[in-house]
């Protein structure tokens, strides 16, 4: 109750800010990023815009993923008129986070570029109504929210700790949850996907939007250990980043679904490096259980390995592979 009431009321938690702190409050303390380089995933619409838009005004060099590009020149025109002085470091490259090809293609053009990465934020994300499967024959929101980053992350983890290194300038990997990830109950969140994909159980989207949460959080949680194996200067953060009305539930509007929405950003508590308005937060149980993280990064490893020609076997169930005509093109300033 008391954590609903200093949501309620906008109160500054321990890092002096809270839930009506802006992007534009928690970066006033570094208002020149011209030495930071970002790639933010789902920065055409919705917190991903915005988060563009103030790293833009501060300076920062931007990489703007996404499956239309028509979407991302548009939103690389709302950028430059706002920051006419940004004409020459908002990239737009094609990306489908629910196509793991597309992710290899992406990770691939984006390291060809030659340019360094400081800043990795892992934002896209949909909220699957029907059941659906991916190109890689993975449920779409899982595939989508966790899967996607996941391979994308793995794929840069290297190029953010040589640009870490080389300019002495911490990096990091900040996965965007919700505290709806404590919504997914049940031990087995691997045996709940492989469950869900061979139609062993009636697929819930609002249980499949939670796992995909929750899996984020797992992610965060087992990257840092790996980045610590590492050496490398790069930190990695799980944030909450409130209740927010974006394009992700545009197809779920009604009295019911808002009700749900708003009680939800009222009382659900959101693990160490997970964050809810700027301030640590705590996760649900399973959220912070090592060894399923651990689990959970072996079965994404897994259903990730490089594609064969034909299909691969992942976890317990078949994975059809086909190619994507998603992302078949480029476009940079």
């Amino acid at each position: 109750m008391l954590t609903s009431l200093r949501y309620l009321a906008g109160t500054a938690g321990a890092s002096g800010f809270g839930s009506r702190a802006t992007a534009e409050d928690a970066t006033a303390a570094c208002s020149d990023l011209r030495h930071i380089t970002a790639i933010i995933t789902g920065a055409t619409s919705g917190i991903g815009a915005e988060t563009a838009r103030v790293l833009a005004k501060r300076g920062a060099r931007l990489v703007l993923p996404a499956r239309s590009l028509k979407a991302a020149a548009e939103a690389r025109a709302r950028l430059l008129a706002e920051c006419p002085a940004a004409a020459g470091d908002v990239v737009v490259m094609p990306l489908d986070l629910s196509s793991l090809a597309s992710v290899r293609r992406f990770a691939a053009r984006f390291l060809a570029l030659g340019l360094p990465l400081n800043l990795l934020i892992n934002n896209a994300g949909k909220f699957a109504d029907r059941f659906a499967l991916s190109d890689d024959g993975v449920e779409m929101t899982f595939a989508t929210n966790y899967l996607g980053h996941f391979l994308l992350t793995k794929l840069l983890m290297e190029k953010m700790a040589e640009t870490a290194a080389a300019t002495g300038v911490e990096g990091r990997i900040v996965n965007v949850s919700s505290t709806i990830h404590s919504w997914f109950a049940g031990d087995d969140a691997v045996g709940y996907i492989d469950a869900v994909t061979r139609r062993k159980i009636p697929y819930d989207p609002t249980r499949a939007y939670a796992l995909s949460k929750l899996a984020n959080v797992l992610h965060t949680r087992a990257l840092a250990d790996r980045l610590k194996e590492m050496k490398a200067n790069v930190t990695a953060n799980c944030v909450h980043p409130g209740i927010v009305r974006t394009r992700l539930i545009r197809e779920r509007d009604g009295l019911v679904t808002n009700t749900v929405f708003f009680l939800a950003s009222k009382l659900l508590k959101t693990i160490p490096q997970y964050f809810a308005d700027c301030n640590e937060a705590s996760p649900s149980r399973l959220g912070s259980n090592a060894d399923e993280a651990a689990k959970l990064w072996r079965f994404s490893d897994e259903v990730a390995a490089e594609e064969k020609e034909e299909s691969v076997h992942a976890g317990s169930f078949r994975l059809q592979v086909q190619s994507s005509n998603a992302d078949r093109g480029l476009a940079f300033a």
